[in-house]
């Protein structure tokens, strides 16, 4: 491997002036480190990252974790968050938690005993709190997104859940629905909870009943299997029946259609979907769900250049708190044409 001093003896200059060079630090001239740059580029020297970080204490590495890199979400999120992390000079390391709490523990402990400078993370539930405490406990900064947990004072970037979700509730209610079921994620998750919470306060905003038997638990990954709470939906007598569904997330709106139109249901005619989050465009012609599409790339920009600020020292004080709003797509899951 090339060497410092391999440049140093190429370019007449000491050790120490390549390093300056390299690290750009001190007093150099500009004619110096064009020729020091010109053998650098020439020989292919590549820094060694673990000798500088000894000396540093830094690694100029980052992390993101994250609970499903196959969510669209989390993969514009991905995006985001190495956008801005190259934009400042630091690489990314990717961690998929799986909602799972063991997982994202391991993950937790490999880099603490790696090193990292830093975790934007999505928490997997409630109990992820223990986890996180370990990052503090080895000085570690963090900041979440998409997720809070209570009682955890830290930077956050997070959707507007209330707002949104009322929007949602509030179009299928204009759109004639008074019995409007809810697939959401286990409730020791923030954002089904915050969800499910202005879903039935917006029901009851508007006179209608808040029925339990239209409430059922699935998950946001992608191998969540809603078809054993349709079928209890449907099962109900008529005057119970869901004329609508809000799915919480984009794995579950696209599931609830499909096993809507293969059990001869059509949408939006005798049930209508509409959901959180953006959908792929799965139908092969055009998207087709009515969708709430949060700004997802923001969230791993904003909450990296928070991160970057916590680990510079160049954030304020007190925590910050960030909210997006989301931006509803109306399309012809929850629209019915007339003729």
């Amino acid at each position: 491997m090339v060497t410092i001093y391999d440049i140093a003896k190429k370019a007449n200059v000491s050790a120490m002036t390549v390093s300056r060079v390299i690290n750009n630090s001190g007093s150099i001239s500009q004619k110096t480190k064009e020729k020091v740059e010109a053998i650098i580029n020439e020989l292919g020297y590549i820094p060694n990252s673990s000798a500088r970080s000894l000396i540093s204490k830094k690694t100029k590495i980052l992390s993101l974790m994250i609970t499903d890199i196959s969510n669209p979400f989390f993969t514009s999120v991905a995006r985001g968050a190495e956008d801005k992390a190259m934009q400042m000079g630091y690489q990314l390391m990717l961690c998929n938690s799986d909602e799972n709490i063991e997982k994202e523990s391991k993950y937790i402990d490999m880099l603490i005993s790696t090193g990292t400078d830093g975790v934007l993370i999505a928490p997997a539930n409630d109990s992820s709190k223990k986890n996180i405490r370990k990052l503090t406990k080895f000085n570690i900064p963090f900041v979440l997104i998409d997720r809070h947990i209570k009682d955890l004072d830290c930077d956050q970037v997070l959707s507007d859940n209330e707002t949104t979700t009322r929007r949602l509730i509030e179009h299928l209610i204009n759109q004639g629905h008074k019995k409007i079921a809810i697939i959401n994620a286990p409730l020791d998750v923030a954002t089904a909870r915050e969800r499910q919470q202005a879903y039935c306060d917006t029901l009851k905003l508007h006179g209608l009943e808040v029925n339990e038997n239209l409430i059922h638990q699935s998950n946001f990954l992608q191998d969540n299997d809603v078809s054993e709470a349709i079928k209890k939906m449907m099962e109900l007598p008529e005057t119970e029946r869901p004329t609508a569904i809000f799915a919480t997330s984009n794995f579950i709106g696209i599931d609830a259609v499909k096993f809507l139109k293969e059990n001869k249901k059509n949408v939006p005619e005798d049930v209508a979907v509409v959901c959180y989050d953006g959908v792929p465009n799965y139908t092969g012609s055009e998207p087709f769900i009515t969708a709430a599409e949060q700004p997802s790339y923001n969230f791993g920009y904003l909450g990296m250049q928070m991160l970057i600020e916590r680990i510079e020292n160049t954030a304020p004080k007190m925590p910050r708190k960030i909210v997006l709003p989301a931006e509803i797509h109306v399309r012809k899951s929850s629209i019915q044409l007339l003729d």
